[in-house]
């Protein structure tokens, strides 16, 4: 697909009549960007690249339409797939051991994450994957959004990303999140100890036919696992962590004591009470998100 896409730009560069060195001009990157472009090697062109290659050759969006399919060609099978199923989820469940999800990160938070890979090729390349990032977060905001469980080990909260300017953002932006409809927030405490997933992320996708499958991640792996028995395997893993995390409230007040640098000035109740409570939002949540035979019902489930 990079391969397709350089072969349209000079195409449509040629048929301008301009040079390498002018097209670059137009869309302001260096000079050697362009001819790297038109050979498919290097980092794959940006979005927004892509748009303003689209506008200076006249276009009319075929460069901007074939974008998506050479950043999709940039990972590896099981990644490109859980994406495709992320299209179309209904119901997101995660958990996350190490950073904010992808989701629910901040711009900068996202270059800092980001830039931390040491197979990193160039400041293109990051810039490219900051942006796609980004661009996975619409559908947050969309009419056909889906629901979103997070779960964020305490780790999450208390491990400092680039600067505090940035930490204090990122913790605002999840306090934000937190007050949506269709956004619920726990922060799974370190007295809890050891569990299952500590390994890396954990993340369990409903579709909208009501099949399921779980994605587990670590720092240069991703499993895919679509075998309905192993995905249920998987839904207990995440329903015990659900469990054991702080009710969403008092993982607000939890986020908020991050943010004043102070981690362990929200109370955090003993196990017994986190299970009553747990057991409580667990009823709660199924009578606000359930009717007769188990349908869903969008915007009925009550806030703690």
């Amino acid at each position: 697909m990079a391969a397709l896409f350089g072969a349209r730009v000079r195409r449509l560069r040629l048929a301008a009549g301009l040079t390498q060195a002018e097209l670059g001009d137009k869309t302001h990157v260096v000079s050697t960007r362009i001819p790297r472009i038109e050979r498919a090697s290097g980092a794959k062109p940006t979005l927004e690249l892509a748009r303003a290659l689209d506008v200076a050759l006249g276009a009319n969006d075929l460069l901007v339409e074939l974008w998506p399919y050479v950043y999709r060609e940039a990972f590896p099978d099981w990644s490109r797939r859980f994406m495709e199923y992320s299209e179309r989820v209904v119901l997101i469940r995660q958990y996350a051991a190490h950073v904010v999800p992808g989701l629910l990160q901040t711009e900068d938070y996202a270059r800092a994450v980001l830039s931390l890979d040491a197979l990193l090729d160039s400041e293109e390349q990051l810039e490219e994957r900051v942006t796609a990032r980004m661009g996975r977060q619409e559908r947050l905001g969309s009419p056909d959004r889906p629901e979103l469980w997070m779960i964020l080990d305490e780790a999450v909260l208390r491990r400092p990303i680039d600067n505090h300017r940035v930490m204090r953002t990122q913790l605002t932006r999840l306090l934000d999140a937190a007050t949506e409809r269709h956004i619920v927030v726990q922060v799974l405490p370190f007295d809890h100890g050891g569990h299952e997933a500590m390994g890396g992320s954990l993340t369990v996708l409903t579709l909208p036919d009501g099949s399921e499958v779980a994605y587990t991640e670590g720092s240069d792996y991703g499993q895919l696992i679509e075998e309905p028995a192993s995905v249920s395997r998987y839904k207990v893993i995440y329903d015990r962590l659900k469990a054991a995390a702080l009710p969403p409230f008092m993982s607000r007040d939890m986020i908020r004591s991050a943010m004043e640098g102070n981690y362990r000035g929200a109370k955090v109740p003993s196990r017994s009470e986190r299970r009553r409570l747990a057991q409580e939002q667990l009823q709660q949540s199924s009578r606000g998100r359930l009717r007769g035979g188990g349908q869903r019902v969008p915007g009925r489930r009550p806030r703690p």
